[in-house]
């Protein structure tokens, strides 16, 4: 188990750093010059080389590869081009706020869809079976900025039930959790619908195996065998999806902040691009694709720690 932990945590070391490369190389493979559109169409060719040398764009490209490499190992993600100000203090405030509602999106995803799937395996054929596949098919269809903008219509613009836009202030903790409602909801509704039906043919597997018919013929309870046998086992690959969940989920708040207007990384990171301010576009692209990479480290490493079967087929290849 240690050596795979190992072998994952160099590859995903590696996975890092061609990342890093690549937005260090991104100022050269984008149109655009940010001096020139920093400076405007009147500005003198003077001028604009005088900003691009502060800048440190008339460097090789190695050069600012590895300029950009080595400060963001040692936590320093650059200088914003436009406000002069370090990327890691701008960013500060928005990724908490997008790291709140990714958090609040994974639980509701859990809290819900785990439970859709419970009850749609254990009355199977039936109308609630139907009600939760029927729900499903239509989430799994449906992208989050579609919902988003759904829930725009009929609870801001039609109810006037909930706040439409904006992001609120920590301050006030009611009203930032109601601007966080309709936000969460648009990203999670995707996974409830996987994981109610992930959960149900999960649950559907597990009770259809040799040790789930052994604990009717010892004479327990249908309920007990639901959902203290049967139950713990299907949940095992929900354990392990959780993992991969935490980078999809937050690169699902980019489409999420722009709709409701919220201050988070998202936002930053879509106006950054207009602006070609690279430096907050590649920290913000860096703190995704590490998302996804512990995402998936986590995810690889609680599969292989659940399922025993794993660590059987490790063991027998290490012997062989």
């Amino acid at each position: 188990m240690l050596l795979y932990v190992a072998k994952r945590l160099g590859l995903a070391a590696v996975v890092i750093v061609v990342i890093m490369a690549l937005l260090g190389a991104l100022v050269n493979l984008v149109p655009g010059d940010p001096a020139r559109i920093i400076l405007g169409p009147h500005a003198t060719p003077q001028l604009i080389a005088e900003v691009r040398r502060s800048m440190g764009l008339d460097n090789p490209i190695y050069v600012q590869v590895w300029d950009f490499m080595w400060q963001a190992v040692h936590g320093n993600l650059g200088t914003d081009f436009i406000s002069k100000a370090s990327v890691s203090s701008e960013i500060g405030a928005p990724l908490v706020n997008t790291l709140i509602l990714s958090v609040v999106s994974l639980v509701l995803s859990v809290v819900v869809g785990v439970p859709m799937g419970i009850l749609a395996a254990v009355r199977r054929g039936g109308i609630v079976d139907a009600l939760v596949r029927g729900t499903s098919v239509v989430l799994l269809s449906a992208p989050s900025y579609v919902i988003g903008l759904l829930l725009l219509l009929a609870f801001a613009i039609d109810v006037h039930l909930l706040p439409a836009l904006g992001s609120g202030s920590l301050s006030n903790l009611g009203g930032y959790a109601e601007r966080l409602i309709m936000p969460s909801v648009a990203l999670a509704a995707f996974w409830w619908a996987y994981l109610a039906r992930l959960v149900r043919s999960s649950m559907l597997e597990v009770l259809s195996d040799p040790f789930v018919r052994t604990s009717r013929a010892y004479g327990l309870k249908e309920r007990v065998i639901r959902y203290r046998v049967a139950l713990k086992n299907a949940l095992v690959p929900v354990t392990a999806l959780t993992g991969l969940m935490v980078g999809y989920i937050l690169a699902g708040t980019v489409y999420v902040e722009v709709i409701f207007e919220r201050t988070g990384l998202g936002n930053l990171a879509i106006a950054a691009i207009g602006n070609r301010d690279w430096p907050v576009v590649r920290a913000a692209v860096l703190i995704y694709a590490a998302a996804f990479i512990v995402g998936n480290l986590l995810a690889d490493v609680a599969y292989r720690f659940l399922d025993p079967r794993l660590r059987l087929e490790e063991r027998a290849e290490v012997f062989i």
